[in-house]
C-alpha cells in the first residue's frame, strides 16, 4: 500500500530536489584523511553553531553516543540517564559491549529528570560501587514525547556534574527542534556539555549522518573510536552536502512540524477512546494512549487508510516532519476522527 501520511518517524524524510542537487555538485575527497572539503565544511559549521572547538562527521547518532561514552568512561564506570533514553532501548546494549559501562536509569517525567534525582543517584567512593562518570541527556526526549529540557535544569545538573568530576553528554538528535520551539539557541544548550551531537537525517531532512562536537582533545580521542568502529566513509562529501544544505535551509521550517504535531494532539484529545494532553506536546512527537489496549487495532485501521504510526510500549507515536504537508496532516486528522468514532463511539 502506498502511504499517504507516514508518521512512523522523522527518520523517513527524503532529500528534496534542491538537496539532491547540492549533493550531486559536492566537492569530495578522502574523509578518513581529512581531505574531503564538504565534510570539513559541515564539521566547521556544526562546531560554530554549538560553540565547540571541533566536530566529527559520523554515520549515525548511535555511533555518536557510543563514541562519547567510550571516550568519557573506563570499563565498569556508570552512565546516568533517563529510563526512556535511546541507549537503553534502541542501541542493542552497545555501551556494555563497546565501553564496558553500566547505565543507571532515572525515572524522570517525560524523559526529563532533575538535579535532585542525579544527586541521589551519584555513587559514593566505596569500592563496592561503580563510579559515576557521565550524565547523558536527550534533547528533545523521544519516548518521553518530544519534551524539551529546560535550560535552568540543565544548568543545575551541569553544576552538580562539575562538583563531582562527571562529564556531561547531550544526545541532540532533535536539538534543533528544541531550539526552534523554545527560542533558546543551540549554543546556549551546548555550553553545558562536554560532548554533544546533532542528527541530520531526522527533521532536518538529510539522508544520512550525525555530527559530534566537543573540545579539541575530545574530538581527537573520538577519531580513534570512529576508526575502531568502522566509521570512515571516504568520499563522504556527497552525503555531507545534504547536511550542509539542511543546516542552511531546514532549521526554521521545523516550526511547521511543531504546529502540525499540536494539530494532531488537539484532534486526538477530542476523540472517544483516545487519550493525550496536548499541552505536553512541545515539538514534533505525539504519543497517545488508546483505550482498553486497542492500540494495535487503531494503528491497523489507520494503516488501511495509508496512515502509518509507530507502536511503542502499548501506546502509539506519530512524528511530524518535512515530508508531511498541511494536506497530509488534514487527511490524518480526518481519519483519526473517523476511526475513533468507528471503534469507540
Amino acid at each position: 500500500m502506498k502511504l499517504k501520511a507516514d508518521l512512523f518517524s522523522d527518520t523517513g524524510t527524503r532529500p528534496s530536489a534542491e538537496m539532491r542537487a547540492a549533493m550531486a555538485a559536492a566537492e569530495v575527497g578522502d574523509e578518513q584523511l581529512g581531505e574531503d572539503p564538504t565534510v570539513n565544511r559541515l564539521c566547521r559549521m556544526v562546531a560554530e553553531i554549538l560553540g565547540k572547538d571541533d566536530a566529527i562527521y559520523l554515520p549515525s547518532g548511535l555511533m555518536a553516543n557510543q563514541i562519547s561514552f567510550a571516550v568519557h568512561t573506563q570499563p565498569g564506570d556508570e552512565i546516568i540517564m533517563d529510563q526512556t533514553a535511546h541507549p537503553l532501548h534502541f542501541e542493542s546494549a552497545a555501551a556494555a559491549v563497546i565501553s564496558g559501562a553500566a547505565i543507571n536509569p532515572l525515572a524522570g517525567q517525560g524523559g526529563i529528570f532533575t538535579a535532585d534525582q542525579v544527586e541521589s543517584a551519584l555513587r559514593d567512593h566505596d569500592y563496592h560501587s561503580p563510579r559515576s562518570r557521565v550524565i547523558s541527556i536527550e534533547q528533545t526526549t523521544n519516548l518521553g514525547g518530544g519534551r524539551i529540557w529546560p535550560l535552568a535544569e540543565i544548568a543545575k545538573i551541569a553544576d552538580l556534574a562539575a562538583e563531582n568530576q562527571l562529564k556531561m553528554h547531550l544526545d541532540g538528535a532533535r536539538l534543533f527542534n528544541a531550539s526552534v520551539a523554545s527560542g533558546v539557541e543551540p549554543i546556549a544548550y551546548a555550553q553545558y556539555f562536554d560532548s554533544i551531537w546533532i542528527d541530520l537525517s531526522k527533521g532536518l531532512g538529510a539522508p544520512v549522518g550525525s555530527v559530534l562536537a566537543g573540545s579539541a582533545e575530545f574530538i581527537e580521542a573520538a577519531r580513534f573510536w570512529k576508526q575502531r568502529l568502522g566509521g570512515a566513509m571516504r568520499q563522504a562529501g556527497i552525503i555531507a552536502a545534504g547536511g550542509v544544505y539542511a543546516l542552511e535551509n531546514n532549521i526554521e521550517r521545523l516550526k511547521e512540524d511543531h504546529l502540525h504535531a499540536r494539530m494532531l494532539a488537539e484532534t486526538i484529545a477530542d476523540q472517544p477512546g483516545l487519550e493525550i494532553n496536548p499541552e505536553l506536546v512541545e515539538s514534533n512527537i505525539v504519543i497517545f494512549t488508546v483505550q482498553s489496549g486497542e492500540s494495535d487495532l487503531f494503528a491497523d485501521e489507520l494503516l488501511k487508510k495509508g496512515i502509518r504510526v509507530s507502536r511503542i510500549a502499548g501506546k502509539l507515536r506519530a512524528v511530524t516532519h518535512l515530508d508531511l504537508n498541511r494536506d497530509a496532516i488534514r487527511y490524518t486528522v480526518k481519519n483519526i476522527e473517523k476511526t475513533a468514532r468507528k471503534l469507540f463511539s
